[in-house]
């Protein structure tokens, strides 16, 4: 990988709209976290919690917001959200990589497949009947696109992602490293009088799956095809590596998910749902537009709009903070129904002796 060119602080500033205070012919090489940047180097500070980071830097510029002090020797830019910035920034010294155009030697692409001239094939891809790959789209080595499957414009497919047959992906979509698309959803009906003895009968999963524009789907993640009719992941929405999604889930747009999270059968996310580390959904139920579920809960009911939730089985958040504190004084409460207990049993003693 190059290492990207120099930049003024005065360009960088003007990219994000900042206001620049301190010297604007800055020569920027690169950026850093404030504990780890140097000289010639961009960070951004937009939480208190970072303030002695901040104070120590030996960054040369810093991202802040509007109200954050001055510092001597460091240049600031000053905008309305520095991370946002930061990441704007930093996608100027780290482009998306370009790679040349065509089906490369040793990829597989049947003749009744559609894609497109500007599109990239690697060699150990596959591409199936009657699928077709969209512009600038980049499949990765042992990248598969199943038979009538779409890859829209300018998304990436890396190494040993499967999107399996008719599934629908949208444009600028990324699928991480071998998350499956379109793996059969978990449906078995039992059936107590099989040809060979009980069994769990198959129910066939002849639904696809359809990702719309610019999501993201980390690592090892799985999106189960609808036993009937779709499993939608919305517009924007990012999906964490190690994530589930079960058949027919519907998945908001803007909506984030995070690592080992699962979301059951025909559950529905609304827009700009948050669902922390290893939360569970069950399935058949709502969780509603911009609701927040925090880490390692247990969502066995509907949430409502907005709402924060937390906890197995998940309450409002506040609730469960409260409940949570309650938790270490139960050893000592127990102590004290234990004497209040015995005081009790020596006084009735008292009153029959007496």
């Amino acid at each position: 990988m190059h290492a990207p060119s120099p930049r003024r602080l005065e360009e960088l500033a003007t990219h994000v709209g900042g206001e620049l205070v301190g010297d604007a012919g800055l020569l920027i090489t690169g950026l850093n976290g404030l504990a780890e940047a140097g000289p010639g180097e961009l960070s951004f500070y937009g939480n208190p919690r970072y303030r002695k980071q901040f104070e120590a830097t030996r960054a040369s510029a810093v991202l802040v917001t509007q109200e954050a002090e001055p510092r001597e020797g460091v240049s600031l830019v000053r905008v309305s959200n520095p991370h946002l910035a930061f990441a704007k920034i930093s996608s100027l010294f780290h482009p998306r990589p370009s790679h040349a155009a065509g089906v490369r030697p040793g990829a597989f692409v049947h003749p009744e497949a559609r894609v497109h001239p500007e599109a990239t094939v690697m060699a150990g891809a596959t591409v199936e009947k009657g699928a077709s790959v969209g512009a600038r789209a980049v499949l990765f080595p042992g990248a598969y696109v199943g038979e009538g499957a779409g890859i829209g414009e300018d998304s990436l497919l890396y190494p040993n992602v499967t999107v399996r047959e008719h599934c629908q992906v949208g444009a600028r979509v990324i699928l991480h490293a071998s998350c499956v698309v379109g793996a059969d959803g978990f449906g078995f009906a039992f059936n107590p009088e099989g040809d060979n003895g009980p069994e769990h009968y198959k129910v066939p999963q002849s639904g696809i799956v359809r990702i719309e524009d610019d999501v993201e789907v980390g690592a090892c993640t799985t999106i189960d095809r609808a036993t009937i009719g779709e499993t939608v992941i919305g517009r924007g929405s990012k999906l964490d590596n190690l994530v589930q999604i079960a058949h027919n889930v519907k998945v908001g747009p803007l909506s984030l998910i995070c690592a080992q999270a699962g979301v059951s059968g025909s559950a529905e996310l609304g827009m700009g749902v948050v669902l922390a580390g290893q939360v569970g959904v069950v399935g058949h139920i709502r969780v509603g537009d911009m609701a927040k579920v925090g880490a390692q809960s247990g969502v066995a009911h509907d949430v409502e709009d907005g709402q924060v939730v937390s906890g197995s089985p998940a309450v409002p958040h506040r609730e469960w903070l409260r409940m949570s504190a309650a938790l270490g004084q139960i050893s000592d409460l127990l102590k004290e129904v234990r004497t209040l207990r015995r005081r009790v049993e020596t006084l009735e003693k008292k009153e029959k002796g007496g």
